[in-house]
């Protein structure tokens, strides 16, 4: 199986390639990842405000995300060998029955004056550990219900409505509703998740989608570790999109940790605008979904990622100069398009290039170096953010992606001939 990552195109060019539509059990896992996405972008939203109600420290309010994305970073690599070991959607379906009665106690402790930051905290944390296992599912079971000639139009229509419903209603549904209560965003999050549990317990996979080894025992959790850590370091490409992605992810989500603090106090933004500011990267989401395939064509998948770091780094560059609303909704949608069509890409390149047998723990790894950058993103944030404004938390961006956008420029045509031996 080929690597080269710059001339992969997308199957579903060729007619004859295999089905034009990803058909009736797609919809339903499209639906239930929208559901589930809507949810989050409810709680993504509603959160920062939350715990802005109880402190002004920024580096508390950035807590939000750490406590959020610090599971990645803790339990991503068993996470994987797990998702190796048992049946994928009745486990998805059991997260999200799990959280939302997480998310419904939590909100039954905020309706009765009970909720406190640490308790927010501690149910993020807990998502977000369920979050480890049900992402890593949910990638890993795309090819189980779309053939391989429509994983990039299936993952595209996925990210892009999970963007949608986490960046665009999801922000404004709760921005909205915490005005009201808030408790009420929360209710509405566990809801979503409720409504995602049935759509999974519903769903059915193609005959032979799904390939596991077998359970095998706790003695064997550290080989199984081992075997995902060898695959993605013996495979120069993803490897060192692997790194790469970590170093993308501290930008990113640095940015996004303090924004409700860059809102309030150098926008001057009410609760609600707040919201609708989040809310912009719906229309970069949107637009990744459509544009990211026919820029994969075009100009290959390294010169695409070359151009997601360049957009990051404008998006930053327009928050830290240009401190306008208007700036700086065009800025988070940029943002936006950039992260969905990085996705769209590395996504697609596991799921054809790792074999079925090991792509839950691949994954992992992956995700390990990826999403583990998320905490030290939001960490690093909140700390620059309380020392030197917030300003400069977009600087700093500005010249990490600076760096990284060099990187992905010049490691091109190295991928390109490392992708030609490895194939």
């Amino acid at each position: 199986m080929t690597t080269d990552v710059p001339t992969v195109t997308p199957a579903e060019a060729d007619p004859a390639s295999g089905p034009a539509r990803p058909g009736r059990q797609f919809a339903k896992l499209w639906c239930a990842s929208g559901a589930s996405a809507l949810g989050e972008g409810v709680t993504l939203a509603a959160a920062p405000l939350l715990a802005s109600r109880f402190t002004d420290d920024p580096r508390l309010i950035a807590g939000v995300s750490m406590a959020l994305t610090l599971p990645y970073a803790l339990f991503g690599i068993p996470a994987g060998v797990v998702v190796d070991r048992v049946d994928r959607r009745r486990t998805m379906a059991r997260i999200d029955l799990f959280r939302g009665c997480l998310v419904a106690v939590f909100t039954l402790s905020l309706a009765v004056g009970l909720g406190s930051l640490w308790t927010l905290y501690v149910c993020l944390f807990l998502i977000g550990s369920c979050e480890t296992v049900f992402r890593n599912a949910a990638q890993t079971l795309v090819p189980a219900v779309v053939p391989e000639n429509l994983l990039v139009t299936a993952n595209g229509r996925i990210m892009g409505s999970e963007k949608v419903a986490n960046q665009f209603v999801g922000p404004l549904v709760g921005s909205s509703l915490f005005v009201l209560a808030a408790a009420l965003p929360f209710g509405v999050n566990a809801a979503t998740f409720f409504t995602s549990a049935f759509l999974l317990s519903r769903l059915r996979t193609r005959p032979g989608g799904e390939t596991r080894p077998g359970g095998g025992g706790a003695r064997h959790l550290l080989t199984d570790m081992a075997a995902g850590l060898r695959w993605l370091f013996a495979h120069r490409v993803l490897r060192s999109l692997s790194l790469t992605a970590g170093a993308i992810n501290v930008v990113y989500t640095g940015a996004l940790a303090v924004l409700v603090v860059y809102a309030h106090r150098e926008l001057g933004l009410s609760d609600v605008g707040y919201g609708v500011l989040v809310a912009c990267q719906a229309v970069g989401a949107v637009a990744a979904a459509k544009l990211s395939p026919a820029l994969v064509r075009r100009v290959g998948h390294g010169w695409t990622l070359v151009c997601v770091g360049a957009g990051i780094g404008c998006s930053n560059l327009v928050m830290w100069l240009l401190p306008s609303v208007w700036a700086v909704g065009a800025a988070l949608a940029v943002g936006a398009c950039a992260s969905v069509t990085w996705d769209i890409v590395a996504v697609v390149l596991r799921q054809t290039q790792v074999p079925k047998e090991l792509q839950g723990r691949v994954n992992s790894v992956y995700r390990l170096f990826a999403w583990g950058a998320l905490p030290v993103g939001a960490g690093l944030a909140g700390v620059v953010s309380k020392s030197h404004g917030t300003p400069a938390v977009y600087a700093l961006g500005v010249g990490v992606m600076s760096l990284v956008t060099l990187w992905l420029a010049f490691g091109v045509r190295k991928w390109i001939k490392a992708a030609s031996s490895d194939g």
